[in-house]
C-alpha cells in the first residue's frame, strides 16, 4: 500500500512539474541552418517559427526550387534540435522515475 501512496506521489510531483517544463518548453529556441548557412530558421522547442533568413544571393527568379529546398532543410535541422531539447528535458524530469522506456508523456 505505501508503494502505491509513494507512486501517485510521484505522479502528482511528475504532473506538476510537465506542467511547469510546458511554460519553458515554448521559451527555448533552436536554430536550423542550410546550404552552409545561406538559410537560417529560429524556432521554439514546440516548432513555433520565430525567424527565417535568407542571404540575397538566393534571391533569383531561376532558383526558386533551390530556395525552397533549403528553407525545408534548414526547418528538419531546426525541428531535430528542438526535439533533442525536448528529449533532454524529458530525460531530466523522468530519470528518477523508473518508467518503461520508450513511454511518451504528453507535452
Amino acid at each position: 500500500m505505501s508503494d502505491f501512496l509513494g507512486m501517485m506521489k510521484k505522479a502528482k510531483e511528475l504532473q506538476s512539474k510537465m506542467q511547469d517544463m510546458q511554460a519553458e518548453v515554448a521559451t527555448i529556441e533552436v536554430d536550423g541552418a542550410s546550404g552552409a548557412g545561406l538559410v537560417q530558421i529560429t524556432m521554439t522547442a514546440k516548432g513555433d517559427l520565430r525567424k527565417l533568413t535568407i542571404d540575397p544571393s538566393l534571391m533569383k527568379p531561376d532558383e526558386v526550387e533551390i530556395l525552397e529546398d533549403l528553407i525545408i532543410a534548414a526547418h528538419a535541422d531546426a525541428r531535430a534540435k528542438a526535439e533533442k531539447a525536448m528529449a533532454d528535458k524529458m530525460q531530466a524530469l523522468t530519470g528518477g522515475l523508473g518508467l518503461p522506456p520508450g513511454l511518451k508523456l504528453p507535452f
